[in-house]
């Protein structure tokens, strides 16, 4: 292999994902832009391009309208930013209940026009067959149970889940079906603490919190929600930087630069170099 012609970096696959269960905690954020992608890469095992993506960057009140189109020309983003870390990209609302085969199709393309290692959908207990289905035909599956977003409207909202007995049920159940049908990761969102650590401990694929327990085998965040670019966060939100108040402060200071013509300076304009 020439010097002009290196090895590419291997990504991190599903088996790298499962060999993780119970061992060094599994590092995750959400992405959906190339610059964003290529910051997080070095630190992160897995790059989810996240249906939160129509909340976040469209500023659209919940996920339901996020399209497939949409989650495709973000995860072509990502995939371009990133080497190393896995990529999953959420498969969104109405794009696989409807039965295995839709699940499939969109699945495929979606895996097609990205370049991404696997999708995540949202695993109430009806959706394992589908999940089975998927891994069936070598479509790798992360699956997401607790708090799902995409029935927030059903539900009333975002609450968190397993509060009463037949929460915890439910949510148990939902995993262990997602588990047994073959998904390679679960997504734990939104449970009582307590919760979380029971059901890692009875499922064999990793999970991945996210307001959940530090007992899951790894955990995730919306990147702008930990960098702080928002007024509000979830309660389950570490905020490990204040971008939204550097970010004004910058735009302010420009601002002011352009108002008092001090921007441009000498520094930044050109001069014709005469002989």
């Amino acid at each position: 292999m020439s010097a002009q012609n290196p090895a590419p970096v291997k990504r991190i696959g599903v088996p790298d994902i499962r060999a993780r269960k119970g061992d060094e905690p599994l590092v995750c954020l959400t992405a959906y832009d190339a610059p964003t992608a290529r910051l997080l890469d070095p630190h992160c095992d897995v790059l989810l391009v996240g249906d939160s993506v129509g909340m976040v960057v469209h500023g659209l009140p919940n996920t339901i309208p996020v399209t497939v189109d949409m989650m495709i020309l973000h995860g072509q983003a990502v995939m371009r930013g990133g080497s190393r870390a896995m990529v999953v990209v959420d498969m969104p609302f109405g794009s696989y209940e409807a039965s295995p085969e839709q699940a499939f199709m969109n699945a495929a393309r979606i895996l097609r026009e990205t370049g991404a290692q696997a999708v995540k959908l949202e695993s109430g207990v009806y959706i394992a067959d589908t999940i089975r289905y998927l891994v069936d035909r070598g479509v790798p599956v992360m699956a997401h149970v607790g708090l799902r977003p995409q029935a927030a409207l059903a539900e009333g909202g975002f609450k968190a889940k397993g509060r009463s007995e037949d929460e915890r049920a439910r949510v148990l159940n939902e995993a262990r079906a997602a588990d047994a049908a073959g998904a390679f990761a679960i997504v734990v969102e939104g449970v009582a603490e307590d919760l979380a650590a029971e059901l890692t401990g009875v499922v064999a694929a990793p999970t991945i919190g996210i307001g959940a327990s530090a007992s899951c085998d790894g955990q995730i965040l919306v990147t702008p929600d930990m960098l702080g670019l928002f007024d509000w966060t979830p309660r389950f939100v570490k905020r490990y930087a204040d971008l939204k108040g550097l970010t004004e402060d910058a735009v302010k200071a420009y601002a002011d630069d352009v108002r008092a013509r001090r921007f441009p300076g000498p520094d930044q304009v050109y001069r014709i170099t005469r002989a």
